[in-house]
C-alpha cells in the first residue's frame, strides 16, 4: 500500500480523481490491488479500523432504487477516514447508463478536512473483485482446486472478477455464464471465449445448471430476494462466492459452510444469511471471517458447499481509494481545487 497520500503542505487543498484517471491506475495491477485490500481486511480484523452499518436511502416511488452511504476510518500507514456514496438504479443498463455509480470522499484524520473527491464505482468494483478472489484463493487451500467456473449475472462485477482471478493466475477447463438476459449472457460468454484461462466459455439457459455443473461459482446480480432455492444444486460441495448477498434461500445456506466479511454486516439488510438466521438461529451458521483465514484461525476442508458472502466494507473502499490517489497525485494528475474550502473559522 502506498503511503499516506493526503499528507500536504496546502491545508486548502482539494483533487478530484476521474473514472479514466481511476481505471488508468487499476488496470493492469489487479495484483496490487489485492494487496492493498489484504492489508485493509488484516487491519479490519485487528481493530485498526472504524466502520459502522451502511446507510440506505430508500425511495417510496422508486422501490427497485437505492443509494447507500458506507462511512469508515482506515488505520495503519494510509490513516484516512471518508465515506462512499454509491448508487444503484437496474433500469439503467436499458438506458445506455451503467447500474451503479459513486463518490468516494476522503478526509485527513488530523483536521477533518475534505481533501479529495474520486469516482467511486470502478473503485468499489474492483475492491469487489479482490476481495472475491482473495476469498477464493483462501477458502479453496486445503480443498481441491476448481476447474469449473460458473458465472450467476454477467454485469459489470462478473467482469471484474475475471479479470482478477485470471491475474492471479486461475484457469479453468470450462466456464457457464447465466443472466436474465440471454443477449448478455451471451455477450460475456463470447468475451470469456477469448481468454485461454476460461477455457471453452458458453452461456447457460438457467441459474440451477450453473449452479450444478460448477466448482467454483461467481453470483453478482441485481436480485433483492431469493432465487436459488434448492440445497440439491449444492450438492456437489462449490466453492460460491455470494457477491449479491440476497440469491440464496435459507434452506440452501444452512448446509453450507458459510464465511463472511464481518459477521455484524453481513446479518441485516435482508441479505440470505439474515433470513437464514431469522428461520434457524445464528448457532453455527456462520463459519468464520475472510480475515479468520488470513491468520489460520478458519480453514476449510469440508467437502460439502462453501459460501462466501461479504456485505463490502466501506473500509476496503478507503483503503483502495486512498491508494488511487497517492499515485494520482505522485504523477501529477489530478485536478486541484486550491480554494475550496474556507481558509478562516
Amino acid at each position: 500500500m502506498e503511503g499516506n497520500p493526503l499528507n500536504t503542505s496546502h491545508p486548502h487543498r482539494f483533487s478530484i480523481v476521474t473514472a479514466a484517471q481511476v481505471d488508468a491506475v487499476l488496470r493492469g495491477r489487479e495484483q496490487e490491488t489485492g494487496q492493498v485490500i489484504e492489508e485493509a481486511y488484516r487491519l479490519h480484523g485487528a481493530g485498526d479500523t472504524v466502520n459502522p452499518p451502511s446507510a440506505f436511502l430508500r425511495f417510496v416511488d422508486r422501490p427497485d432504487a437505492r443509494i447507500i452511504a458506507l462511512p469508515a476510518s482506515l488505520g495503519g500507514a494510509a490513516g484516512v477516514d471518508g465515506i462512499k456514496w454509491i448508487s444503484s438504479v437496474p433500469a439503467n443498463p436499458a438506458a445506455g447508463l451503467p447500474r451503479a455509480s459513486a463518490v468516494i470522499l476522503l478526509n485527513d484524520q488530523a483536521t477533518g478536512r475534505p481533501v479529495a473527491c474520486l469516482e467511486g464505482s470502478l473503485i468499489s468494483a474492483a475492491r469487489t473483485a479482490a476481495s472475491a478472489v482473495l476469498a477464493a484463493g483462501r477458502l479453496s487451500a486445503h480443498r481441491p482446486r476448481p476447474r469449473r467456473l460458473g458465472v450467476i449475472g454477467a454485469g459489470l462485477i462478473a467482469r471484474q472478477v475475471v479479470r482478477h482471478l485470471t491475474a492471479d493466475g486461475w484457469d479453468f477447463d470450462a466456464t457457464r455464464v447465466y443472466d436474465t438476459s440471454a443477449e448478455r449472457a451471451a455477450d460475456l460468454a463470447a468475451e470469456l471465449a477469448a481468454v485461454p484461462a476460461m477455457g471453452v466459455a458458453t452461456a447457460a439457459s438457467d441459474a440451477a445448471g450453473v449452479l450444478r455443473e460448477s466448482d467454483l461459482v461467481l453470483v453478482a446480480t441485481v436480485a433483492g430476494e431469493p432465487h436459488l432455492t434448492d440445497p440439491r444444486d449444492l450438492a456437489h460441495g462449490p466453492l460460491v462466492l455470494h457477491l449479491s448477498l440476497r440469491d440464496f434461500a435459507p434452506e440452501v445456506l444452512r448446509g453450507a459452510v458459510n464465511v463472511v466479511d464481518d459477521v455484524d454486516h453481513a446479518l441485516r439488510e435482508g441479505t440470505s444469511l439474515q433470513l437464514a438466521a431469522q428461520r434457524f438461529g445464528t448457532s453455527g451458521l456462520v463459519a468464520g471471517t475472510l480475515h479468520d483465514t488470513l491468520t489460520g484461525t478458519l480453514r476449510v476442508r469440508d467437502a460439502g458447499p462453501v459460501v462466501f458472502s461479504p456485505f463490502g466494507l466501506g473500509v476496503l473502499d478507503l483503503a483502495l481509494a486512498a491508494h488511487v490517489l497517492a499515485r494520482v497525485r505522485a504523477a501529477g494528475d489530478d485536478t486541484v481545487i486550491e480554494d475550496f474550502l474556507p481558509h478562516r473559522p
